[in-house]
């Protein structure tokens, strides 16, 4: 029963391996983007319109002339990306996994090959909370000094 039970999670993940990074229609057009930051995102990852996937990550390398990530990724057919947006790495919640949300713009379609020039990176959550930590410390301490100068 063991061995039943280690060939078919061995079977799994070999499918799983190789379905990663595939889009579901398996036709698209390539579109790059250069982050800053892009923490949790790997080649597989999902890109999304308004939460609906419509793309994924084919690779993520590093710029070594502008030390940028640069994400080129695959866009569905049919769905056309204006020149004009911004593509940003969102999360889903707290907790959840990485991926690309693009928000649309109102300009021209992006041709194939093109780039997408306004991007956000990802966020570091622990650089977040430590500077809010720091600053609610430093607004205490300034409470108190202002209140023993105080007559």
């Amino acid at each position: 029963m063991a061995a039943v039970v280690a060939i078919v999670a061995i079977g799994f993940f070999a499918f799983a391996a190789a379905q990663a990074g595939q889009s579901n229609s398996g036709a698209g057009y390539p579109i790059t983007a250069r982050f800053q930051r892009v923490d949790g995102v790997a080649v597989g990852t999902d890109v999304r319109v308004a939460g609906v996937k419509v793309g994924v990550v084919r690779s993520v390398a590093l710029d070594p002339e502008t030390f940028l990530a640069k994400l080129d990724f695959v866009i569905d057919r049919g769905i056309e990306v204006p020149d004009d947006s911004t593509a940003r790495i969102a999360s889903d919640g707290l907790l959840g996994g990485a991926y690309i949300a693009i928000d649309p713009g109102s300009g021209e379609a992006l041709p194939a090959g093109g780039e997408i020039i306004n991007t956000q990176g990802a966020i570091d959550l622990l650089t977040v909370l430590s500077s809010a930590m720091r600053g609610m410390s430093s607004g205490s301490s300034e409470t108190a000094a202002s209140e023993e100068t105080t007559p």
